[in-house]
């Protein structure tokens, strides 16, 4: 299947696009759904009013023609092209977001496949928050290609965020977010 065909396809059927074959996605569970959330929301509510645009995990995103990510969420800063009111986008966001699961197979997707996939592809920005660990990281693009971790925190009022002048983000504020859920099941 190509990215094209990938993104044609009805949105009811998850999965992303890896050369060519379309695989499962991740099941999000709670802890993962409130940190998307709650995240999504300063991210909308920050860039919106600067003239950018705020995604969810649904925005496919073609890699390639044979490669396709839908990240947790993603941002545009404003003054970039015009985005695709439907179809695969082809221009890489500022900022990919996702929210690390806690399978092995998942954190392996996230720490190493998308991160080489998102930096060929041209994401400045790359933030990885993982609500297990209680770790927020940012990676930014270099001018090689390669992503240099300029950020890391696990606790805290974050002012000097990179690349996001204006924003701040409330670790402490998430992880309480997170704690209202029930206790961790074995």
């Amino acid at each position: 299947m190509t990215a094209d065909e990938w993104a044609a396809i009805p949105e009811d059927e998850p999965g992303e696009l890896r050369d060519g074959v379309l695989e499962d996605e991740e099941v999000a569970d709670l802890t993962h759904e409130t940190a998307v959330l709650w995240l999504g929301a300063l991210l909308r509510t920050w860039i919106v009013a600067l003239g950018g645009f705020a995604f969810g995990s649904d925005a496919k995103f073609a890699l390639s023609s044979m490669r396709g990510r839908k990240a947790d969420l993603s941002v545009f800063f404003p003054g970039r092209p015009a985005l695709p009111r439907r179809g695969p986008v082809t221009i890489p966001p500022d900022i990919a977001v996702e929210v690390v699961s806690p399978s092995p197979a998942d954190q392996r997707g996230d720490r190493i496949t998308k991160l080489s996939e998102y930096a060929a592809f041209g994401v400045r920005f790359y933030w990885m928050l993982d609500p297990s660990a209680r770790t927020f990281e940012i990676l930014e693009l270099g001018a090689d290609g390669r992503y240099v971790h300029v950020l890391g925190a696990t606790e805290g009022k974050l002012s000097q965020i990179p690349g996001c002048a204006g924003l701040s983000l409330d670790l402490d504020e998430l992880w309480r977010e997170v704690d209202r859920l029930g206790p961790e099941q074995p």
